[in-house]
């Protein structure tokens, strides 16, 4: 059953922090989304009742355990299936959305020039894109044409700026090219590799077109998926809590059954002055867990800390499942 607790655990948090993950880090717009029957988490852990229909009580302990351990297996596999595919749609589109961002010397330049920019079809001309610092701009408008031999005559004009510098257009015989990066280069000017294809453009941009489309077809089915398993595991999880109850509670104080689970929800001024209060109500009842708590340090072969050993069963349910960025 420890084996059952623990897996179900993981999968309640790996699906809890996805939800986190798909609808962007909004902790408000997540926590709306986390609930289990319908309710909020803690709405549904005061009013918990265990669910016959699901995990019939005439059944044995093992069978209930192999039950919950076979749901939470498939929403496990079913959870990594759908993050995958998901995952590698929204990464291939930022991937292409990534070009179209950034500074002049790194973005993509499809989105910025147009045909009129260029001199195309040519068999002895060929229009470069140059990067020009700003500071340096005055410079390039004096030096341009010398750089290199058979530069066409005020063939260059600013395309667009970013914060920092100026992509401009320049006009040159073929044969010059390697000349003009070369000289450019010395004078802190780039020479972007970028030749004008309408047909890659028009490709690229029907891609992104596509993946855009694909991700906003699949982000509302991946949510719902996400709510519909986030509560049924999270109630799995909360049965197997009230099952771990009974059984330490049948290993400790035996049978017949004679007790009552309760459910306490303190604030944290009160935590302290309530676990004195049921420890004076039930220390009776197991004399190693004073032990513990008189004892410095842990006892050898317990493995078992101050704070997590009581006269009663104690179990914590931690409700924050989520951790932001």
């Amino acid at each position: 059953m420890m084996c059952v607790f623990f897996s179900l655990l993981r999968v309640v948090k790996k699906v809890a922090q996805y939800m986190a993950d798909v609808l962007e880090d909004s902790k408000d717009k997540v926590q709306e989304n986390l609930l289990a029957n319908g309710v909020d988490l803690v709405t549904y852990i005061t009013r918990f009742q265990w669910d016959m229909a699901k995990y019939p009580i005439k059944q044995s302990l093992k069978n209930i355990s192999e039950i919950i351990a076979k749901g939470v297996t498939q929403i496990d596999n079913d959870l990594k299936s759908r993050a995958s595919a998901y995952n590698n749609l929204k990464g291939n589109l930022q991937n292409l959305e990534r070009k179209n961002t950034g500074s002049l010397l790194t973005r993509s330049l499809a989105e910025i020039v147009k045909k009129d920019d260029f001199v195309l079809d040519s068999e002895y001309l060929v229009t470069l894109l140059v990067v020009v610092p700003k500071l340096n701009h005055n410079d390039w408008m004096k030096q341009y044409e010398t750089l290199a031999e058979m530069v066409v005559p005020r063939s260059s004009n600013v395309l667009s700026e970013d914060q920092d510098s100026y992509l401009c257009n320049v006009t040159l015989f073929r044969k010059a090219v390697d000349d003009f990066r070369h000289k450019a280069r010395e004078n802190k000017f780039i020479v972007r590799d970028f030749q004008y294809n309408e047909e890659e453009m028009k490709a690229d941009k029907e891609e992104m077109n596509r993946l855009s489309t694909d991700k906003k077809k699949q982000f509302g089915p991946l949510v719902r998926w996400l709510k519909v398993n986030f509560s049924e595991a999270f109630i799995a999880w909360i049965h197997v809590k009230a099952l771990r109850v009974f059984v330490e509670s049948v290993l400790r104080y035996g049978l017949p059954v004679n007790f009552q689970a309760m459910l306490l929800q303190p604030n944290k001024k009160t935590m302290k002055r309530l676990r004195e209060v049921l420890y004076e109500l039930y220390k009776h009842l197991d004399s190693s867990a004073a032990a513990i708590i008189d004892a410095p340090m842990d006892i050898p072969g317990l493995n078992l800390s101050q704070q997590e050993y009581y006269p009663y069963v104690y179990y914590k349910i931690d409700c924050n499942l989520l951790e932001f960025k």
